[in-house]
């Protein structure tokens, strides 16, 4: 499976929240999953997007068809565009499936990983992240993914509910970080908390 992640910021918010319901008619096109997002609660105007696929060469043959004309009508509400592509790896918490309809917010964490440490780290998220994550009241799923550059891995995490997300903090963070070992692994971490916009899941 291919995960999508997009970013950017919003310079018309009207324009691109009737933009983005055109991107409902990415279910009749072949090998789409799913896609959701919402509005960044750190950074005023930034959106964050998912959308999976079945394949690489499926999204591949969509860029190529269909994608120019859904995303003309959002031409010039928004600017600073980044999309990147990740591989899925595997399931935080088991089941993972690809929709949104259930969550009110996402956690995304985007770690470059240092050249001899990415297995380390790979391990460390199945063997020390996971658990605690999935045992987390309010955590419903996620997925942990490896971009097709080497050493760039995201994980996405929905969550039920804001106030469920925020028992999952600080204290317990530092303690599983200890454990993993991720100062040694990471190289740079960043990340968003986002509000889910209903409207916007396909």
């Amino acid at each position: 499976m291919l995960v999508k992640w997009i970013r950017c910021s919003v310079v018309d918010r009207g324009g691109f929240e009737r933009g983005q319901r055109k991107w409902a008619g990415l279910p009749g096109e072949p090998g789409f999953r799913g896609q959701g997002g919402g509005w960044s609660r750190s950074e005023r105007g930034a959106v964050h997007l998912f959308s999976f696929w079945e394949s690489r060469a499926l999204y591949d043959s969509f860029m190529a068809r269909s994608h120019d004309r859904l995303a003309a009508s959002q031409s010039g509400t928004y600017q600073d565009m980044q999309a990147r592509l990740f591989d899925y790896r595997f399931d935080v918490k088991t089941g993972f499936e690809p929709r949104f309809h259930d969550a009110d917010l996402l956690r995304v964490a985007h770690c470059r990983v240092r050249e001899e440490r990415t297995e380390h780290f790979a391990l460390m998220q199945e063997k020390v992240w996971n658990p605690a994550m999935a045992g987390s009241p309010g955590m419903l799923r996620g997925v942990f993914a490896e971009a097709e550059r080497e050493r760039e891995f995201l994980v996405l995490s929905m969550w039920d509910s804001a106030a469920e997300r925020a028992k999952y903090r600080t204290e317990r963070v530092e303690r599983l970080a200890l454990r993993a070992q991720t100062g040694a692994d990471v190289a740079s971490i960043t990340g968003a908390v986002v509000d889910v916009e209903p409207a916007w899941t396909v």
